[in-house]
């Protein structure tokens, strides 16, 4: 069998480890004579996934004891609503912090809830940066501020979070989660779409603070309230189980692999090889980010002539490599490099981007 060299942004590379196992397990699940798709959910080996995943999550990303893990449905889409639905409060704006396509969906949500502000943008820099600490400004009323710490379609992430006191900070963290270590407590709610980082798409982690879960409103339907999933340990309803059960295998992977410590190493040694081809090409890559702001979890860049972009993708596809369009609302190249993306296929990138400006410059 041949891999794919898989650059996709999501949903993206999974572990060939952890498919592999999934793979042995998928029919038999610990002598069951099921699959874990076929079982009860209310099933003592179902708990023992659901409670060990969260467990795991608890102990690979440092969350502390005062915080929920759950693991709901509706990918960080439903999450943009659901947050203001929970935490937005009358004559308390939500302020957003306006960094790329994901921060304006988030804000659009919001916007159908009740009262929100710009915290701070980077919208006259097209969002090829992220926006420094000064420059967010939080009203001291405010419900909470929200971020997002990485954007896919631009390549931006953030390398430092602001300190925003009493005031909760929220971020989605749906393409970086696990890709560093991260101060848990600095915030009051992270979520993350799992189809970049953990596993495959169907299941939402959301970290929430227990303080934050007690202001949920009994005035919104109880699916949409933080305290129901937390009071049921995320089996209030069906879970989407066999996506939980791949998160699992992923996150004892990451364990294996050292921790998210030792991943970030990983992905920033990755990322070096792409990055370097960038700014050693003289001129013939263009980076999109600015450097101070780049991600290493999506690289983003352009050649001078879309032309040779169109035959960029066209070639590299038939050399195996796969996801290298850009987003569609801006065009170009991306290279999304989560977790899961092995060093050997960025190395393989980088000598095809050397090849083909050799052949093309």
């Amino acid at each position: 069998m041949t891999r794919a060299f898989n650059f996709n942004a999501g949903p993206a590379a999974i572990p060939l480890e952890v498919l592999k196992q999934a793979q042995e397990q998928f029919v038999d699940y610990k002598g069951a004579g099921m699959s874990i798709m076929e079982m009860s959910h209310r099933s003592a080996l179902y708990e023992q996934v659901n409670n060990e995943s969260q467990a795991l999550l608890r102990e690979l990303f440092g969350i502390p004891d005062n915080y929920h893990v759950l693991l709901l449905q509706g990918g960080a889409s439903t999450q943009f609503a659901m947050l203001p639905l929970n935490l937005l409060r009358p004559g308390k704006p939500g302020a957003y912090v306006m960094t790329g396509a994901w921060a304006e969906k988030a804000l659009k949500e919001a916007k159908l809830v009740g009262e929100t502000v710009i915290a701070a943008s980077t919208e006259a820099d097209k969002f090829m940066r992220m926006p420094t600490m000064s420059e967010i400004e939080v009203p001291n009323h405010a419900s909470y501020l929200h971020l997002t710490s990485n954007e896919t379609i631009g390549g931006t992430q953030f390398n430092e979070f602001p300190d925003t006191g009493d005031i909760p900070l929220i971020a989605d963290m749906s393409s970086d989660i696990l890709s560093r270590p991260i101060d848990v407590s600095k915030f009051g709610v992270i979520y993350a779409g799992a189809q970049k980082n953990l596993g495959p798409s169907g299941v939402t982690v959301v970290i929430i603070r227990d303080d934050l879960v007690k202001e949920s409103p009994k005035t919104i339907p109880a699916m949409f309230r933080y305290e129901t999933h937390a009071k049921s340990s995320s089996l209030y309803n069906t879970p989407p189980s066999f996506s939980v059960y791949m998160v699992n295998l992923v996150l004892q992977w990451i364990k294996d692999k050292g921790g998210v410590a030792q991943l970030e190493q990983y992905n920033r040694d990755k990322t070096k090889f792409i990055y370097d081809a960038i700014d050693q090409s003289s001129g013939f890559y263009l980076g999109c980010a600015q450097p101070q702001s780049r991600s290493n979890m999506n690289i983003t860049f352009r050649i001078h002539s879309e032309e040779l972009e169109k035959l960029f993708i066209k070639e590299s596809e038939k050399e195996g490599f796969v996801g290298l369009k850009g987003h569609r609302d801006v065009g170009g190249l991306r290279a999304s490099t989560y977790n899961a993306v092995p060093l050997e296929s960025c190395q393989a990138l980088t000598q095809f981007m050397i090849d083909f400006q050799k052949r093309n410059g």
